[in-house]
């Protein structure tokens, strides 16, 4: 059974900053969805091994996604209040389906999430 666990949520005013952490070992690629209260989850970032990002366009150019050998990251900055969610990191895409953020459904696993809640 594969488990992922996430860490670094918080509360935070708006324009503040985060910072997510996964342990997600060797897995090609790897990403952040995120579910808003009383909405559908939502793909945020993906990455592969080489470092290619991805990311949707509600958090590009605020969000910075990356890795090392065995952790995930997600950096959030400029936080604005409608990025409050639980955030949950991924892992594992079939094989020939893109590394991008709006695959997010076909993530093989994925962890427990953790709460970002951003005030104004």
């Amino acid at each position: 059974q594969v488990q992922l666990v996430e860490s670094g949520g918080g509360s935070v005013m708006s324009g503040g900053s985060l910072r997510l952490s996964c342990a997600v070992s060797a897995y090609a690629c790897v990403g952040w969805f995120r579910q808003p209260p009383g909405k559908e989850r939502e793909g945020v970032a993906a990455i592969d091994k080489s470092g290619a990002a991805d990311y949707a366009d509600s958090v590009r150019g605020r969000f910075t996604v990356s890795r090392d050998s065995a952790t995930l990251y997600l950096q959030l900055d400029n936080l604005k209040p409608e990025d409050t969610a639980m955030y949950y990191c991924a892992a594992s895409i079939p094989w020939g389906a893109a590394c991008i953020a709006k695959n997010y459904r076909k993530f093989g696993h994925w962890g427990q999430g953790t709460q970002v809640t951003v005030s104004s």
